[in-house]
């Protein structure tokens, strides 16, 4: 039977408490017993975002009880909120300080990978970079995830070394690996010690939700709070 969660395999410090729900313990969006599952396992409820692509982060404790916070990250640094994101294909980010003093949590899809969420959590975050781990939870993998020209132009625009992350399939189209664009985004902003990044959403059907294989509403959940 498949998990109900995953937990990050990282070297966070022990404070940082994060994870992120299958498809076992249900849906995050707009299911009613999927949430309801899911604050047994959070120690306050959630705060949610109304996702837009985009890079806006909000600071958690500054959100408050809010539930119209629209955006794509979250920066936390003391005990108290819960962060969530969802996603069924995009790539939740989870970034941690050594000494666990701040918490990011990021959604990453390539409209936003491509805008720099990632590297506008790392600057709210305000951590030198060598004190910076990064976690890559389950995304559309680079074997399935095909996208035309216009994608590929958007990342090779702003980085020609994102080449490196596209493989060509049929006339205008590609493969996109975006956790090898991740991966790049976060070394080029001095972050070395980045893991996970090796779960697809697409191709595992019996654990994880997706829109691009089943056009589906449903969604998974990424959390992080401190303790």
């Amino acid at each position: 039977m498949a998990p109900e969660v995953i937990v990050p395999d990282w070297p966070a410090p022990p404070r940082v408490r994060a994870f992120v729900t299958t498809r076992a313990l249900g849906d995050m969006r707009k299911g009613a017993v999927g949430r309801e599952r899911l604050r047994a396992l959070v120690p306050a409820e959630p705060l949610w975002l109304h996702q837009v692509h985009g890079t806006r982060v909000h600071d958690a404790q500054l959100a408050g009880a809010s539930r119209a916070l629209e955006g794509d990250s979250f920066v936390l640094r003391a005990p108290g909120p819960v962060c969530a994101i969802q996603a069924a294909d995009c790539m939740p980010v989870l970034l941690a300080s050594d000494g666990g003093e701040v918490i990011g949590l990021a959604h990453a899809g390539w409209r936003g990978l491509a805008a720099g969420v990632i590297e506008a959590t790392l600057q709210a975050m305000a951590v030198a970079p060598q004190r910076v781990v990064a976690w890559l939870g389950p995304a559309i993998g680079p074997r399935v995830y095909e996208v035309g020209d216009e994608v590929r132009d958007a990342f090779l625009g702003g980085d020609a070394a994102a080449a490196a992350a596209f493989a060509a399939t049929r006339p205008h189209h590609w493969l996109l690996d975006l956790y090898a664009i991740a991966r790049q985004r976060l070394a080029r902003a001095g972050i070395t010690r980045v893991f996970g990044g090796t779960l697809c959403t697409y191709s595992d059907r019996a654990q994880f939700f997706s829109f691009r294989r089943d056009r589906t509403s449903e969604r998974m959940a990424a959390l992080a709070w401190l303790e």
